[in-house]
């Protein structure tokens, strides 16, 4: 440490310069894919009884008991039977009665990701006999390893647990139901969430009508838990902080050991280089994300792989500090009122709250 660094009582300037997203290639292989089907991070030590109910809402405690029988009803699953895994041990016998999947319907902010993690953590299986993901993550997997593969890779789990399943593109959603469809006939127990869209009047009432006929004859696995509470569309989108300069951002990436420093174009255009699967494999090791010059993606699809880097930013809890235009503007009218606008403004919440975490690298 120099004289004058010391004097200063200023952190030192690592001697390597920051990393960046734009040169890495990750290669990830397909065990480490299946193996990372965890809850991210921030869902790391959430349970049942740390979820606090709201008193106004009963729905809220009666789904914590409802899916703490649930996980505790999936202890003899998959017992072997003949060479496979079954519900019982014995191949002939009878498939359990009701449902065995459970949908938690509700609006942002209710608690439901909270709710499946611990129902995850609750389950009593190892692991690697468990798996948790969001539906973006569930269709990244299949067009990495494939339909066939999935399946077979799957099929062994005692619970599958999908968050924010999306109803937005109807070849996903057809994908994904007949990939459930093989799992449920393996003895999988299923479990989901999706959130209704921000800004449309009477979408909570009708969100798990809608999950219930876009899974194509498997809404009889599934029991609904209408879960109700304060609704993110009542708040509206946070407002994102203004954005630094670029030598704020630049200076700031240099200071900060394992951040990374790219300019938000080039990103975009490797990120079309890279399988959105490998995406969490681009942000390992990193501390923050600075980016300079951002301006508003320019087509839907380079948007979409966007969210999908946020999403992974966000499990990780990489703090991102950006030039150029506030993250509320990255998406355009047109994208915000289309058919994708709730992978939007989810991406929008995310980055900005992400965003908020990277303020104190500023002038570190």
């Amino acid at each position: 440490m120099s004289a004058s660094t010391a004097a200063s009582g200023r952190s030192p300037i690592p001697d390597a310069g920051p990393l960046s997203l734009s040169a890495r290639e990750p290669h990830v292989p397909a065990d480490r894919l299946v193996a990372e089907m965890v809850p991210p991070p921030r869902f790391d030590s959430v349970r049942f009884d740390t979820y606090i109910p709201d008193p106004k809402q009963p729905s809220q405690t009666e789904a914590v008991g409802v899916l703490s029988s649930f996980a505790g009803g999936l202890g003899g699953a998959h017992a072997s039977g003949s060479g496979k895994r079954r519900w019982f041990g014995r191949a002939k016998q009878a498939a359990p009665s009701g449902p065995r999947g459970v949908y938690l319907d509700g609006g942002y902010g209710v608690g439901k990701t909270h709710l499946l993690a611990s129902l995850w953590h609750a389950t009593p299986a190892e692991p690697s006999l468990k798996a948790f993901g969001t539906f973006v993550e569930l269709t990244n997997l299949v067009g990495a390893l494939g339909f066939q593969q999935t399946v077979t890779t799957l099929s062994g789990h005692r619970l599958l647990c999908i968050d924010e399943f999306e109803l937005d593109d109807p070849g996903d959603t057809v994908l994904v139901s007949s990939l459930l469809r093989k799992l449920v006939e393996a003895g999988v127990a299923l479990a989901a969430t999706s959130n209704t869209l921000p800004g449309k009047l009477g979408e909570g009432r009708f969100a798990a009508v809608d999950f219930l006929r876009e899974i194509q004859g498997l809404s009889a696995h599934f029991r609904t838990l209408r879960i109700d509470g304060d609704d993110y569309r009542h708040r509206g989108l946070p407002e994102a902080p203004a954005p630094y300069t670029d030598e704020q951002v630049t200076k700031a990436a240099y200071a900060t050991a394992g951040a990374s420093l790219d300019d938000f174009p080039q990103l975009l255009d490797h990120l079309a280089r890279v399988h959105p699967s490998r995406y969490g494999a681009l942000t390992d090791d990193l501390t923050a994300v600075c980016l300079t010059d951002v301006t508003p993606v320019p087509d839907q699809s380079t948007a979409l792989r966007l969210v999908v880097l946020a999403d992974r930013l966000y499990d990780r809890e990489v703090p991102v500090l950006a030039s150029g235009v506030p993250f509320d503007r990255l998406f355009g009218e047109d994208m915000l009122n289309g058919g994708y606008r709730k992978k939007y403004f989810r991406a929008i919440s995310r980055l900005t709250a992400l965003a908020r975490d990277a303020e104190g690298l500023v002038n570190a």
